[in-house]
């Protein structure tokens, strides 16, 4: 779950995660029949910005039909599509997970969680205190406008591309290709990692 270099060396933004919790996790894993892989994104600009993002692993791990398989490190980026320095800096990170739950009930409980942390929809890109969002789900692709997958603006934003790509050096973004080749053509401005913070992999 630690991302590898050319070098052989660790990428010092991901933290190894210790062998008794790979074990639990995988132990867990073993319940679920038939799972799907899937990946969200996480963001937090109010609040307690990395206890919030800590808390929206937690609740998925909780979740039945989910188990968190990988947490990124955390980045720190200026908010997308707003006027500089009208709002604070998002906390963002990207965990996979393994699930039974079908797209619909995933971006359900998705939503619940950002409920629980007292997300208000106000304004498009608007301050909040959590953004759960599901970027793939397996291979599937839908044009649903509640929930259109992949994330349609997933490819054009590094704070997705960049966690993710730390988690998964192979992972691809269906219909838009490796999502290394997609970093390389975004700009990273403003996305910072934070290699002083961590989120823990729900034990």
């Amino acid at each position: 779950m630690t991302r590898p270099t050319a070098s052989g060396h660790t990428d010092p933004t991901v933290q190894p995660v210790p062998a008794s919790v790979v074990e639990q996790v995988d132990a867990a894993d073993a319940t679920l029949q038939n799972p799907k892989r899937a990946v969200v994104s996480l963001g937090a600009n109010l609040g307690n910005r990395l206890e919030t993002l800590q808390g929206a692993v937690d609740a998925l791990e909780d979740t039945p039909g989910i188990r968190v398989k990988a947490v990124s490190p955390v980045y720190e980026t200026e908010p997308w599509g707003v006027e500089p320095g009208s709002q604070p800096s998002y906390f963002n990170a990207v965990a996979v997970l393994k699930t039974t739950l079908p797209p619909s009930s995933l971006l359900e409980r998705a939503q619940a969680v950002e409920e629980a942390f007292h997300r208000v929809r106000d304004e498009r890109w608007g301050p909040r205190t959590l953004d759960v969002d599901i970027v793939a789900y397996a291979d599937l692709h839908s044009d649903d406008p509640r929930l259109t997958l992949p994330h349609p603006r997933a490819h054009e934003r590094a704070f997705v591309l960049a966690p993710w790509l730390d988690i998964d050096p192979a992972a691809e973004l269906p219909g838009r290709g490796p999502v290394a080749h997609l970093l390389d053509a975004v700009t990273r401005d403003g996305v910072t990692p934070r290699v002083d913070l961590e989120l823990r992999l729900p034990e």
